[in-house]
């Protein structure tokens, strides 16, 4: 078992272990205050601190994770052989030119999400506002690579420690914002849409669809479900999950009935097949009643205690976004990323623990990062499917050189080949071929 010695264990600092140890190497690994302990232990060692008290491996810390408090830092970010890093330390003795703890619990904190900061018209935390962002190294799962980084150095002064084996994973999330374009809309608001294409929109060749859809010649252009599950069941391996919109129709939130039969059936079938969570709608920022209302509408029509979400519209303020999760019962959160831009949020691309920085500790809803969404690629960033298809290319490469999870959102009526969404069809599956684990790993 690998020791590590540091002169005093905050909450801080043994949260950043666990995350990096525990939920990134998957290392079994113990801590100790005791210098003479250290000293005598003749396993594999590493010293995190001010000072090296023993021979062996050896991190220099900055205060960070020492501090309780919330204040302005200076990450310093700096390249060094085309790793990024930040906080950088000085001296011969360390083993690395920087404390990739202090940076790892910047980063998958979120600690500057806690600081002054710009929000965008939706009130979330705007990107340019991410120092990795302005940094330019967004793209990159850093605390994965850190954590690499950390076991090449230890490794270096023990070459017999073992360590578990690290497997790339690949996780495939829907959005359903909207499971049906034109069917089981009701009467009144199939009446308004469609008197909208003829005299707002004059969109006939629309209206001749829609009646086609309506008459059941033609099948409803956003219903991609049973081709998702297609395309899934066709590369083992990978793993599914549906977020579903079940909130009340309003300005942001234009979801199927959920007292719908059609819709019940839908997301019961959808059910059988893959993993099923909470969309929170639009106004759950606001007010925390749409969480446990959305949530406990879910479980009534899956008849079973639903424990993943992801927030509509990616509305994710810091903490208390994520407080609202846990006192609803929500188990795990697929909200970690950005709408406008490509990359990893957090700077990590593996599943971890939520830390309400607020309060100072480590809380049990684990957050799992996504680095990449269809609407960033066509919407936002105005790309061809062309360049959409290299974006993804270049993500899911990282993510595999650092043995992560490859974590992608795609809305069920992006997949309908139209409406601006030609060849965006084959991107996906062309991407899901690229993304796919060579083996199987639960």
């Amino acid at each position: 078992m690998l020791l590590i010695h540091v002169p005093k264990l905050t909450n801080r600092l043994g949260y950043t272990l666990n995350v990096l140890l525990k939920h990134v190497l998957r290392a079994e690994f113990g801590i100790t205050t005791d210098d003479a302990q250290f000293q005598a232990y003749e396993g594999t060692k590493l010293c995190y601190g001010p000072h090296q008290i023993a021979d062996g491996p050896y991190i220099k810390s900055c205060n960070l994770l020492f501090e309780t408090s919330i204040e302005e830092q200076e990450p310093r970010p700096f390249q060094r052989n085309g790793q990024w890093m930040m906080f950088p330390v000085y001296g011969h003795d360390t083993d690395l030119p920087f404390d990739p703890l202090a940076a790892t619990f910047y980063m998958v904190s979120r600690y500057e999400e806690y600081l002054p900061h710009r929000e965008d018209e939706h009130g979330r935390f705007a990107s340019q506002e991410c120092l990795a962002v302005q940094s330019g190294f967004a793209d990159e799962p850093v605390v994965d690579q850190w954590a690499l980084m950390l076991q090449q150095i230890i490794e270096k002064h023990y070459p017999d420690h073992t360590w578990p084996a690290r497997h790339y994973r690949f996780v495939q999330t829907v959005d359903i914002d909207a499971a049906w374009c034109y069917l089981h809309k009701g009467i009144f608001r199939t009446m308004v849409g469609t008197l909208r294409d003829i005299f707002v929109r004059h969109d006939l060749p629309e209206v001749g669809r829609r009646i086609r859809v309506l008459l059941g010649r033609e099948k409803d252009p956003y219903d991609t479900f049973d081709y998702i599950l297609e395309q899934y069941k066709k590369r083992p391996g990978s793993k599914l999950i549906f977020f579903t919109l079940v909130s009340d129709y309003d300005q942001y939130d234009k979801p199927a009935n959920h007292q719908n039969p059609h819709t019940r059936d839908l997301l019961q079938h959808l059910d059988d097949y893959a993993s099923m969570g909470i969309h929170p709608g639009y106004d759950a920022l606001e007010d925390p009643k749409v969480v446990d209302n959305d949530t406990r509408r879910l479980e009534n029509i899956l008849h079973r205690t639903i424990s993943k979400s992801r927030y509509h519209f990616l509305r994710l303020q810091m903490p208390k976004s994520y407080n609202t999760l846990i006192r609803a019962g929500l188990k795990d959160d697929y909200t970690m990323g950005y709408a406008d831009i490509t990359g990893f949020r957090a700077g990590i691309s593996s599943p971890y623990p939520f830390y309400d920085l607020e309060r100072d500790h480590e809380t049990e809803l684990i957050l799992h990062p996504f680095c990449v969404m269809d609407t960033t690629l066509q919407r936002y960033l105005k790309l061809s499917p062309e360049e959409g298809l290299e974006r993804y290319r270049t993500l899911i490469e990282k993510t595999k050189t650092v043995g992560g999870t490859f974590c992608f959102i795609i809305h069920n009526q992006n997949l309908c080949d139209l409406y601006g969404w030609e060849g965006w069809r084959e991107v996906y599956e062309q991407m899901l071929e690229m993304a796919k684990p060579t083996e199987h790993h639960d």
